[in-house]
């Protein structure tokens, strides 16, 4: 199988976790996945009256120059690890 047919089924099996991650893993799903899908984070930093958005946008800059095959890599290991 290859890392994009791996990527996809993790995207699925994320949906279908025994119990739902903690915010700080939810927070490394989403940018695993924003870095995987879309490279290095772009756009503006939300402002401070959007406490989500800031800490979503703050945990994709934080994978800054990883590539999207390792960021994909990482997703797939991390969703693995969840399911166990």
């Amino acid at each position: 199988m290859s890392l994009q047919e791996q990527f996809t089924q993790a995207q699925a099996d994320s949906k279908n976790l025994p119990e739902r991650p903690d915010n700080m893993t939810l927070l490394k799903i989403y940018a695993l996945y924003k870095q995987a899908s879309g490279g290095d984070a772009t756009g503006e930093r939300p402002g401070f009256t959007d406490m989500v958005g800031r800490a979503k946008f703050d945990a994709w800059d934080a994978l800054k120059g990883t590539s999207q095959d390792e960021a994909m890599q990482q997703y797939v290991d991390l969703i693995e690890e969840l399911k166990a």
